[in-house]
């Protein structure tokens, strides 16, 4: 049995409001996605999730987003990626 999650929601946010408490952040995401465990490793040695059009290699020891494709393209400027709480 694994202890890795198996489902996980990403949030893209405008970066300036990354510093906020977590709660603005979910309410500033420009769009979110659940995404799920694919079972692959990813480019960066990361596990892959993906889901309602987006791809992405997360560090789960961090929560960090290292890798994403969103509608397969990268992120648009001025926009973050994070993992929800």
């Amino acid at each position: 049995m694994t202890t890795e999650p198996q489902r996980l929601t990403i949030l893209l946010v405008p970066e300036h409001i990354l510093n906020a408490d977590p709660v603005s952040v979910e309410d500033s995401a420009v769009r979110s996605a659940v995404v799920e465990a694919t079972g692959e490793t990813g480019e960066t040695g990361c596990p892959r999730f993906a889901g309602d059009g987006i791809v992405a290699d997360v560090d789960l020891r961090t929560r960090t987003v290292e890798a994403l494709l969103v509608d397969g393209s990268e992120l648009d400027y001025g926009l973050s990626a994070r993992v929800a709480p």
